[in-house]
């Protein structure tokens, strides 16, 4: 029984360390396009975005319901040892997109690594593949069509309603302050969610909590404080590529890009969907730039974007499941895994200090990243390498 405490607490402060990484991932989905357009400063704008991130994870557990009880099997006999492992594929791959500047969805890389570590762990049968289908695999494709969709049409609208009107651009950036606070918020009640379920999880495996039981209030509070701290850390690199990298954003898509994600994710979370903010914010900003004047992406991104959230699920899988065929070995198996997340994030983070983007340059659209070069897209504008 003390072993099983130890590891335990190690699989939640991992998890916590998990949610940590989602919230700087995911700065960007909220605020990119208030900083780009200048709606907000971007101290001011990660402040305010990990103080609604932490009030979103009170307003449901629909979410951490759906992960703790509904994409892998409790009875199937899942080890904490298993959660572990799940957790490292899904944090090394966070540490990875967010260095090279890309968007990629912190959700499906959970859900990935949570998948992987347990048809490795327990078999395919610990795997309620219905549920990844419904619920993680089809609003994986239709939630970013329908908030590109949906900004767009709304972009469209704003420019007719004011056209010819003056300080058009002052209004907007006011509204933006609105719409980002509300996409904050609605990251809060999804994502913080995520990290909930894990550990309800895992409280379950380890027997000190009942199947189906759902997270205590100290679990709620703990991912909540996690993903607050990780968002006011701020992704920049991933906030320069969302903000600048996709399009030429002007206040009113920015407006409109923003009320379309934060409608399609609160609708979601109400629904108990695990969708991912990146990609709906990823959606609705491509949907604005189309709507907007210039009707112009930068499709290099755009391409290099896309290819990663395909990738992102199956990466995450493939890296997690090797995790948990070490980690079965026994407490060795368990430390070899934990040192290799502690090396890999270590070089990760050592890498990004060469060339770092921060609060001061992450408008910058001139400042290299690691390992990014610059290309340039069919129209002949030059991605945003971040």
């Amino acid at each position: 029984m003390e072993h099983i405490t130890f590891l335990v607490a190690v699989v939640i402060i991992t998890a916590l360390a998990f949610d940590f990484t989602n919230g700087f991932h995911d700065t960007a989905n909220a605020m990119a396009t208030s900083i780009a357009t200048g709606a907000l400063k971007p101290k001011v704008a990660v402040a305010i975005a990990a103080v609604l991130n932490f009030a979103g994870a009170f307003l449901s557990v629909k979410v951490a319901t759906t992960i703790s009880g509904g994409i892998v099997n409790e009875k199937a006999g899942l080890q904490p040892s298993i959660i572990f492992a799940a957790l490292v594929g899904a944090i090394l791959w966070n540490l990875l997109t967010w260095l090279r500047g890309l968007p990629s969805s912190s959700s499906h890389a959970l859900y990935g690594g949570l998948i992987g570590a347990t048809v490795v762990g327990v078999g395919f049968g610990g795997v309620n593949f219905t549920t990844v289908v419904s619920k993680i695999l089809i609003p994986a494709v239709a939630s970013p069509i329908i908030a590109g969709l949906a900004s767009w049409g709304a972009t469209k609208l704003a420019y007719l309603i004011t056209r010819g009107a003056p300080s058009t651009e002052k209004g907007f950036r006011r509204g933006q302050m609105f719409s980002s606070s509300l996409i904050s918020l609605a990251h809060g009640t999804n994502d913080a969610q995520k990290t909930m379920g894990i550990i309800t999880l895992t409280l379950i495996s380890a027997g000190q909590l009942h199947k189906g039981d759902g997270p205590p209030t100290w679990v709620i509070v703990s991912a909540g404080l996690a993903i607050a701290l990780g968002t006011y850390m701020g992704g920049w690199r991933i906030i320069r590529s969302m903000g600048s990298g996709l399009a030429d954003i002007r206040p009113p898509q920015g407006f409109a890009s923003e009320t379309a994600a934060a409608t399609v994710i609160l609708t979601s979370s109400h629904m108990g969907y695990g969708l991912s903010t990146t990609q709906v914010c990823s959606g609705g900003i491509m949907g604005a730039g189309l709507g907007g004047p210039s009707g112009k992406l930068r499709w290099g991104m755009v391409r290099r974007m896309v290819s990663t959230w395909g990738l992102t699920l199956p990466a995450a899988a493939v890296v997690s499941g090797v995790a948990a065929l070490v980690a079965e070995q026994g407490d060795w198996g368990v430390a070899v895994v934990g040192v290799a997340l502690v090396l890999g994030a270590g070089s990760m983070w050592l890498i990004s200090r060469r060339q770092p983007v921060h609060a001061g340059n992450v408008n910058d659209s001139d400042t290299a990243t690691v390992d990014i070069p610059v290309t340039a897209g069919p129209t002949g504008q030059t991605t945003i390498a971040a």
